[in-house]
């Protein structure tokens, strides 16, 4: 799956997450469109203006349905991508984490620096990645791209318990969620 980039105007951000979701952006063909993890990333970048969501979208929230009524975002000033390209699954329903060795192939580093080329020509200044996984591929080709790398948890439950304080205990995972929302919406507004 290729990267989302705007249609037109420059880029401050690009943003990465692992790899498409088997229902969601495997589905779609664009990044976080109808994944878990893509509810609050649309949600974020909506409330700090770098996406246009239509309102049905959030009704219908899956891959496949999406496609079939025709939705699409617009992106304004962030581009999307994942770290591996393709939904890593041997079932095609049950999602995996894609592999060091995947991540790191000829191929895939390849992209990526591709990708960050692009991003970095259109004016981006940094990557913004969800989950260590993204984090540990992006780190040294944003570095060698001049973008400065902002780590983010992974907003799915696992992701926002593991770094919350106590591991979450005692958290709700709404108020967690709404805070990975606020705190990514005011990283991409800063620099809009």
């Amino acid at each position: 799956m290729p990267a989302f980039f705007p249609e037109s105007g420059p880029l401050h951000s690009l943003v990465y997450g692992e790899a498409p979701g088997p229902r969601g952006a495997d589905k779609s063909g664009i990044p976080f469109w109808g994944d878990g993890a893509g509810l609050p990333l649309y949600r974020a970048l909506s409330k700090a203006g770098c996406a246009s969501v239509p309102p049905a979208a959030w009704l219908l929230w899956e891959g496949a349905r999406l496609v079939s009524a025709g939705l699409r975002p617009v992106l304004t000033g962030v581009a999307l991508s994942n770290s591996f390209a393709a939904c890593p699954t041997a079932d095609g329903q049950k999602f995996r984490a894609p592999t060091r060795g995947e991540l790191e192939s000829a191929e895939n580093v390849a992209r990526l620096r591709s990708e960050l080329l692009r991003a970095a020509q259109q004016g981006a200044s940094q990557v913004v990645t969800l989950g260590k996984c993204a984090a540990r591929t992006l780190a040294p080709l944003a570095e060698e791209a001049g973008l400065r790398l902002v780590a983010l948890a992974h907003p799915s439950a696992q992701g926002l318990l593991s770094e919350a304080p106590n591991r979450g205990r005692g958290l709700r995972l709404a108020d967690l969620q709404n805070a990975w929302i606020e705190r990514l919406a005011a990283l991409l507004a800063t620099h809009s």
